[in-house]
């Protein structure tokens, strides 16, 4: 088990780029989904950072949800 929550934090990166990717586009529904990638990274981050004791790591996961959970919000109002 701690072998596959080590391994965590790759597919949590893989999950953060396409995020990043998505959220810049112009298409308001390809920035939701970017933003719910990023909510899914977070998740994936949580997970990792309490399996490592990385609690700042946590911290910063948590407060990046307030910020994806308002960019979604955002772009809701926009279409």
């Amino acid at each position: 088990m701690d072998d596959w929550l080590d391994m965590l934090q790759w597919p949590a990166m893989v999950v953060t780029v396409v995020a990043g990717m998505l959220v810049g586009s112009k298409s308001p529904a390809r920035r939701i989904t970017g933003f719910v990638a990023f909510l899914v990274s977070n998740a994936l981050w949580i997970a990792w950072g309490w399996h490592d004791d990385a609690w700042a790591l946590i911290g910063l996961q948590l407060c990046l949800v307030v910020t994806n959970l308002r960019g979604i919000l955002k772009n809701e109002d926009a279409g």
